[in-house]
């Protein structure tokens, strides 16, 4: 089983982030699985041996005799659900969730998602002509090979109170069948049942009877390759963990409790009371080329074993066709199928699941424009976090106090054979000041999680697609302001003003937050890299940086960025001209050196008798 990775250009924004972080601290989806390679030879294998497995599709019955006698003799027992059967659909439907089911397989042939367009204002299909197909195939006991998919079912519709039961019927005869039984409610969820009455002596035991589901995504969204690349997964659940594959990526898995096919905002999810074992599961890219390859994203698929109990089969199972919503999907206790929204993991996504969801949730609740939502919610984050940009600038200027000292016990102390020397005297003189380059770390690093969820936290939020903001028409999308007659590698065919925005911010941040930068660092010291230049060099490739990589991405992140930016900007100059004063700061730090020194610490004794070690045998070899 592979484990949790990150899809790579999440990983990319990630980076992208902690380096603007990194930066300022300076100056202030995973393993593969060793048997990777066996599991898939095995997947491949079951795949093969499948395929081989299958019949041809059952041609067009005529009348004639001689036409029925050689569906007989192909189908045996089950050549009168072909004979009988008639074309036609069955459809269940309530306020959220529109499904067909066809007579012939007795599978779902149209899933359309209420409520919901694709970026080109069409109805949002999970199913449509084709793309999707779920078959049972199974031996007799007369030594032939069927699919359900080539059988006619007889439908039976029916109200059970509020539900609609729609029960299809694989006959051999009215008391012998195979049964597909769905019980639509109110909901996305819909119960299915798969079982079989008096075919113990029609279906052969000793033959492997497969259930394949497979399933090729239709694009959604107006970003292709963000939807596909960063969001659209093969998830699933296993031995109650849930783990999802690679971009192109299959394995070999047991006790699955469900699959689900996501696609960014959009789920299709088969979930089983009885665990799915040597399921093969798979996941293939679609998009070769995003300029031809514009249809789908994603080719999903399951085959796996089913298991007869007293000769016969008896699964109940749960079609869920709907929003890869946290809030909606959270309802289904005990089933982890929220883990499918992608809120990050580790501590990024107990951040969204515990305060950005709930603040979230709270402006929604009283507010129905989502920019105006977005720039709250940011005002909301940065005045939480204000304090922490006054430690920062606090740490900043005890620094710039300090920092003359400093300079001065590096031209008592040159070169690197006073190195250890010189990082003792250092050390002493922020001891005596009451300094810590830790005291200005600590701020940012505090940070980093706040800025890595909101990051998970927009682009995965379904409740800002197709919601529109000043020039913005999807704050779940790309804004575009203007359309490029050509593609610009790494940036894209249009330009977007809102990471335009978001980099100047940064640019004006970085820049007016120099100074700040440059009283944190300590001296260049002689055989280490100048801070100072990479300082420099940052101001400059961040912005860029952000500008290329978020030209495609959700304009609600870079409006987020935008903002944020913004308002800190105004705190660091309130905190700057009105807060600190430089003449306190200074006259406490001198207090703090009449005052007798604190008793050491373990640590720092050791350290310092670590150091006073290095020291001495540095003098033994210069001797």
């Amino acid at each position: 089983m592979e484990e949790k990775k990150f899809d790579i250009n999440s990983f990319i924004g990630m980076i992208l982030i902690g380096g603007i972080l990194f930066w300022w601290m300076s100056s202030n989806q995973p393993e593969i699985d060793q048997n990777v390679k066996t599991t898939s030879e095995q997947v491949n294998e079951a795949s093969k041996n499948y395929a081989n497995s299958s019949t041809d599709a059952i041609p067009a019955v005529e009348s004639d005799s001689l036409k029925q006698a050689n569906l007989q003799n192909q189908l045996g027992a089950f050549a009168s659900s072909v004979i009988n059967g008639k074309e036609g659909t069955t459809t269940l439907e309530n306020e959220l969730l529109l499904l067909k089911i066809n007579n012939k397989g007795g599978q779902i042939t149209e899933a359309i998602i209420k409520g919901y367009e694709t970026h080109d204002s069409l109805p949002l299909h999970m199913i449509k002509d084709n793309n999707a197909s779920f078959n049972i195939n199974f031996g007799t006991t007369d030594n032939r090979i069927l699919n359900t998919k080539d059988l006619f079912f007889e439908p039976t519709f029916s109200n059970n109170g509020s539900s609609q039961v729609l029960s299809m019927k694989l006959k051999v005869s009215e008391n012998q069948f195979l049964e597909y039984r769905y019980e639509m409610t109110d909901d996305y969820m819909v119960n299915f049942a798969v079982r079989s009455q008096g075919l113990s002596t029609v279906i052969n035991s000793s033959n492997t009877i497969n259930l394949d589901w497979s399933l090729k995504g239709y694009r959604h969204e107006k970003s292709l390759s963000t939807e596909n690349t960063m969001y659209s997964y093969f998830y699933y659940k296993s031995d109650n963990e849930v783990d999802y594959l690679g971009v192109e990526d299959n394995d070999l898995v047991n006790n699955v409790d469900w699959v689900s096919y996501k696609q960014h905002f959009f789920s299709s999810i088969l979930v089983s009371d009885t665990p799915f074992n040597n399921a093969a599961i798979a996941s293939q890219d679609l998009v070769k080329d995003e300029a031809t390859d514009s249809v789908f994203t994603k080719k999903y698929s399951l085959i796996t074993p089913l298991e007869l109990t007293n000769g016969e089969l008896n699964y109940n199972m749960k079609w869920y066709y709907g929003p890869s919503d946290y809030k909606k999907l959270s309802k289904y206790e005990g089933t982890n199928l929220n883990e499918t929204a992608d809120l990050g993991w580790g501590i990024f996504g107990t951040i969204n699941r515990w305060i950005f969801i709930p603040i979230f949730g709270m402006l929604e609740g009283f507010m129905g424009n989502y920019g105006l939502i977005i720039i709250l919610m940011t005002i909301v984050v940065r005045i939480i976090m204000s304090p922490l940009v006054y430690k920062s600038y606090v740490s900043s200027a005890k620094m710039k106090v300090i920092r003359p000292e400093l300079n001065a016990l590096n031209e008592k102390y040159p070169g690197k054979e006073n190195a250890m020397k010189r990082q003792q005297e250092t050390m002493a003189v922020q001891r005596k000041a009451g300094v810590s380059m830790l005291s200005g770390c600590i701020p940012a690093l505090l940070q980093m999680p706040v800025f890595f969820a909101l990051f998970k936290f927009f682009p995965s939020n379904i409740a800002l697609r197709g919601k529109s903001f000043l020039w913005a028409n999807d704050l779940s999308s790309y804004d575009t302001v203007f359309n490029l007659p050509f593609k610009i590698p790494f940036y894209g065919d249009h330009v977007s003003l809102f990471p335009i925005l978001a980099s100047i911010a940064i640019f004006f941040y970085m820049k007016m937050n120099q100074s700040q930068q440059m009283n944190m660092q300590a001296p260049t010291q002689e055989g280490m890299p100048d801070m100072g230049k990479m300082m420099k060099y940052m101001i400059y490739f961040s912005p860029i940086m952000m500008l290329f990589f978020f030209n495609n991405y959700a304009s609600s992140l870079s409006l987020y960025y935008f903002v944020s930016n913004l308002l800190t900007i105004t705190i660091m100059l309130v905190i700057k001209n009105y807060v600190i004063d430089e003449a306190k700061i200074h006259a406490q730090i001198e207090e703090n050196k009449k005052r007798p020194e604190k008793k050491k610490s373990k640590f720092r004794q050791r350290l310092d008798d670590a150091m006073k070690q290095a020291q001495e045998q540095q003098a033994k070899q210069k001797r």
